[in-house]
């Protein structure tokens, strides 16, 4: 069994999707030649882009990328991994004659998932479809039911619009009864004031009906004894006409 060694062969610049914090990696087969295949990750937004490498050969001892038209977001990593720079094999030969190689060849990454059952490029891309999918549609339901809450929003709004402006009229209908209502305590007391006067009034009235019914009756009592003037006068001849006239 082959021993394989890890080694830095090239730096990316941090915003690039290679750079991402937990890229995916899965190791597959494309044609009979092993590739890796590196999706996903998180670097300030999400990325969804999918990268297709071939591993160097023992031949060349260079990183090569899977032939075909590069995406924007590999164009920075291709260029760090022009030809100019591409890493170069380092053969030390030892005492006993046996030669370490520091390139990546037959790599095997820490964070890979073997294919199983010859599982290819084409099937990883269609999950990826399927998810991409999966995810546009709850992405379109939960935009669906953002509306829907906007349109409840609305109607509450709505809603809330006309009471406010049944509570206004209400308001303004308890503002002219509480002013009628004041209006009548006012006219209310102004009545209790003439009720007393006419109390007072009417006592007064009593006290000088009584008064006046005694000054009559004392004035016909005098008459009374004026108009008699018991057996002496009537002896005498005198008349009540006589003692008028004395």
């Amino acid at each position: 069994m082959s021993t394989l060694a890890w080694s830095v062969v090239t730096s990316v610049e941090g915003r690039v999707p290679l750079a991402s914090e937990g890229l995916s990696l899965v190791v597959g087969s494309l044609n009979g030649e092993d590739i890796l295949i590196s999706f996903g990750g998180y670097n300030g937004h999400y990325n969804s882009e999918v990268n297709v490498l071939k591993p160097s050969h023992k031949s060349t001892l260079q990183s090569k990328i899977m032939e075909g038209p590069l995406p924007d977001s590999l164009s920075a990593v291709h260029n760090a991994t022009n030809p100019t720079r591409d890493l170069e094999s380092e053969f030390e030969v030892g005492q006993e004659g046996k030669i370490r190689e520091t390139a990546i060849d037959n790599f095997e990454p820490m964070y890979t998932q073997k294919s199983k059952g010859g599982e290819t490029s084409e099937h990883i891309l269609a999950m990826l479809k399927a998810e991409k999918e999966e995810l546009e549609s709850s992405f379109n339901n939960v935009k669906l039911q953002s509306l829907q809450l906007k349109q409840e929003l609305a109607d509450a709004e709505a809603r809330n619009t006309d009471l406010y402006k049944e509570l206004q009229s209400v308001r303004g209908q308890l503002a002219s009864e509480q002013s009628r209502c004041f209006k009548l305590e006012v006219d209310v007391a102004e009545l209790r004031q003439k009720l007393q006067t006419m109390e007072t009034l009417q006592r007064e009235l009593e006290l000088l009906q009584r008064q006046k019914a005694t000054s009559e009756q004392v004035a016909i009592n005098a008459k009374q004894r004026q108009g008699s003037g018991g057996v002496w006068g009537w002896l005498a001849g005198s008349t009540p006409q006589n003692a008028d006239d004395a």
